[in-house]
């Protein structure tokens, strides 16, 4: 049986006007601002005059990524119209792609099969210029900044101390570490410097996190680009770059109002790295998606112990936001290879290596129960290779723990594969629930650490290198200890080791360095490499990408 790919699915969906979808979200055309027919941004000043009683939240998060993938933002778009067939007012939110991956390794995010968002080539390409907006901002700041030292450098900035970047929304190894200022002295002043993808950037963190202008205004201003000869922190407030780089930002904070393939409102907006950053949607985003719906669903990068744990400790903690539930996805292939499986095996069933895996997703579950406790769900991603054995094992395993096991469709069947899901949500949604963070505020920057590592991840403690000892106490004199934390480690394990997998245990995490993101308000916590400027593979997926006479796009997925 031959299947259509994502983007033909996509194309044969005759999408709605979305002066129809903004009907539907209840949205005042004085508030539309339309890009063409099926994209339109939404006036934040929405927020301000709606009396409307807010919506539930619900969350999307997954267990730990394999190359067998899990369907995250699959099942969060499916979930959503689910709701929407049975009869709920529902709105979902989402971030935006970035050309890096879309052209790279990892292919477009705007779902996959027949729960998509739509237009799906405009959002995973151009779409409404948010991107551009935010690297014009980072560059202009970089500017400003080296144009200051070149006037005189009145601030007495140490050009050997500068931390700001350049960015660039594109996947270019070439560019991560340059030699700049070059060509004599009306050139610049010749200094060591990179790029990172502008999903890296502090402004996209800053960006996601505002609440309004005034509060993006006064994040921006914050922002450490460098430290002077006597280690004092210069910021983009003190180069009076504030007001120009608001003006750049100030159409792209607008929410972007688009469809899913069933006509279901979703916001799509914003984007930050998932562990660089906290892997979230814009909350201005979430909040209207929650002011529109009677429920809001949203999703958070990579597995719940670096995007939920994220959503929860500091989305939620600087937004004032308390979900109502949780969906934990899981596919059955996924768990067999933390299990040990390899990915050329996951077709034929395996209950050994399936019972080895699944502690990984029964960790992610405990920690959403037991340390945030919240209601939870798992929605279990079905492939036509998964038996009823292996099926029922995750349904014991999990029920072992009080959680709920659904079976969710949406690849192949939409909305119609994500009623069960829906409903289960709906109940969980009326539950009481004791929302709590993984650790408290006024903890220090290394006991919020600790806390993260063993009521999180599962491990024993941390080592905290002598350099990054020496940083947490100078971000602490500076007044910085009270700052949520944003740990930056590997995606593919519990651990900072990418080959532990499944549910390693008796681990220490290796804490490298730490640095302060004082714009988006966290403290950046490396435990590993973390590349914040990726390469594109040996054949990308940008190869594969044509366009014809018509304007019609082929070979995105």
């Amino acid at each position: 049986m031959a299947y259509l790919s994502d983007i033909e699915i996509a194309q044969a969906t005759k999408m709605k006007h979305i002066r129809e979808i903004a009907e539907v979200a209840g949205v005042d055309e004085k508030y539309l601002e339309q890009y063409g027919n099926y994209k339109a941004k939404v006036d934040y000043s929405l927020l301000k005059e709606s009396d409307r009683k807010d919506g539930k939240l619900i969350l999307v998060t997954a267990i730990t990524p394999t190359p067998a993938g899990e369907g995250k933002t699959t099942t969060t778009i499916g979930l959503s119209d689910g709701l929407k067939k049975i009869g709920k007012n529902v709105v979902v939110a989402l971030r935006e792609p970035s050309l890096g991956p879309v052209f790279g390794v990892k292919g477009g995010a705007a779902g996959g099969g027949y729960a998509q968002v739509v237009p799906m080539e405009d959002i995973n390409l151009h779409f409404t210029g948010d991107f551009h907006a935010i690297g014009a901002a980072n560059n202009l700041l970089a500017a400003m900044l080296d144009n200051h030292i070149y006037q005189g450098n009145k601030l007495n900035i140490d050009p050997r101390r500068i931390t700001w970047r350049r960015c660039v929304d594109m996947n270019d190894r070439q560019l991560r570490f340059v030699t700049d200022g070059l060509g004599g002295r009306v050139n610049g002043v010749p200094r060591e410097d990179g790029y990172d993808i502008t999903v890296a950037s502090e402004i996209m963190a800053v960006f996601c996190l505002a609440s309004s202008i005034a509060d993006l205004k006064e994040r921006l201003s914050r922002i450490v680009v460098a430290y002077t000869y006597d280690e004092k922190p210069v910021t983009a407030g003190d180069l009076n770059a504030v007001g120009a780089m608001a003006a750049l930002l100030k159409d792209a904070l607008k929410p972007n109002l688009v469809q899913t393939l069933e006509g279901t409102p979703a916001f799509v907006h914003g984007g930050p790295f998932a562990n660089i950053a906290h892997g979230c949607n814009s909350v201005i985003a979430t909040k209207m998606a929650m002011k529109l719906g009677d429920y809001a669903v949203t999703e958070a990068g990579f597995g719940a112990d670096l995007g939920a744990e994220k959503f929860l400790d500091i989305k939620c903690r600087m937004a004032g936001l308390t979900p109502s539930a949780v969906v934990v996805v899981a596919t059955v292939r996924a768990l067999k290879m933390h299990g040990g499986l390899p990915k050329t095996e996951l077709g034929s069933e395996n209950l050994e290596t399936l019972e080895k895996g699944i502690p990984n997703l029964l960790r992610h579950v405990s920690n959403i129960k037991n340390v945030y406790k919240l209601p939870c769900v798992v929605a279990v991603n079905r492939f036509p290779t998964d038996t009823d054995a292996e099926i029922d094992l995750v349904i014991e395993k999990c029920k072992a723990l009080g959680v709920n096991v659904v079976l969710s469709t949406v690849w192949a069947d939409g909305g119609a594969g994500g009623v069960a899901l829906a409903e289960e949500v709906v109940r969980l949604c009326e539950e009481p629930n004791d929302f709590s963070f993984s650790y408290a505020d006024d903890l220090s920057i290394a006991e919020k650490i600790e806390a993260v590592t063993k009521r999180v991840y599962g491990g024993v403690g941390i080592n905290i290198t002598p350099a990054a000892q020496k940083q947490i106490a100078q971000l602490e004199a500076l007044g910085y200890g009270k700052c949520p934390i944003c740990v930056a480690k590997t995606q593919y394990s519990f651990s900072d080791d990418p080959t532990k997998l499944g549910a390693p245990e008796g681990f220490t995490v290796t804490v490298r360095s730490v640095k302060v993101s004082a714009g988006a308000g966290f403290v950046v916590v490396l435990t590993g490499d973390i590349m914040t400027m990726p390469g594109l593979p040996k054949v990308p997926a940008a190869e594969k990408i044509d366009v014809d006479d018509n304007g019609t796009i082929s070979g995105l997925f």
